[in-house]
């Protein structure tokens, strides 16, 4: 019994270190939430990594409409059907808090879309994040995006 006390003290401290050793804060983990799932999501279009940055019951709000994850799915597919170029999206965050299992973040989300190493679309929104912290990590539960007014 002393022998497996021992091997889960071990366990649970090597576990602990590593956890420290990545060092990163929940506002640091939803801004890095936000950013991975645009790379992942809204770049390459991998569909199956959805459920790694959003939970099952997400709401988008896109410019005037409500999108669920059937919705999302559907945009993706057909974006990704479409080949419709490259994008690239770089992000400024204005504020990012956290109260116990759930975050927010405000940021203004700058995208770049480029066909045949050309730029040919530049798009700025700005958006704020409804985050909740699942078993698995950090997940986003609602999104809201508008467009930036132009200068």
């Amino acid at each position: 019994m002393k022998k497996l006390s021992i091997l889960l003290i071990f366990i649970f401290a090597s576990y602990s270190g590593f956890a420290q050793q990545n060092g990163l804060s929940d506002e640091e983990q939803i801004q890095n939430l936000i950013q991975e799932s645009f790379d992942v999501l809204f770049s390459t279009y991998d569909l199956d990594k959805i459920e790694n940055y959003y939970t099952p019951d997400i709401k988008i709000l896109e410019n005037g409409e409500i999108w669920d994850i059937e919705i999302i799915r559907g945009i993706l597919e057909n974006a990704k059907s479409r080949n419709s170029g490259s994008r690239v999206n770089k992000f400024d965050f204005i504020e990012t808090q956290v109260d116990g299992n759930m975050g927010y973040s405000v940021y203004h989300n700058f995208a770049t879309i480029s066909m045949n190493g050309e730029v040919v679309r530049e798009i700025h929104w700005i958006e704020s994040v409804v985050a909740v912290k699942t078993q698995e990590g950090w997940r986003i539960k609602n999104l809201h995006s508008f467009p930036a007014k132009k200068e």
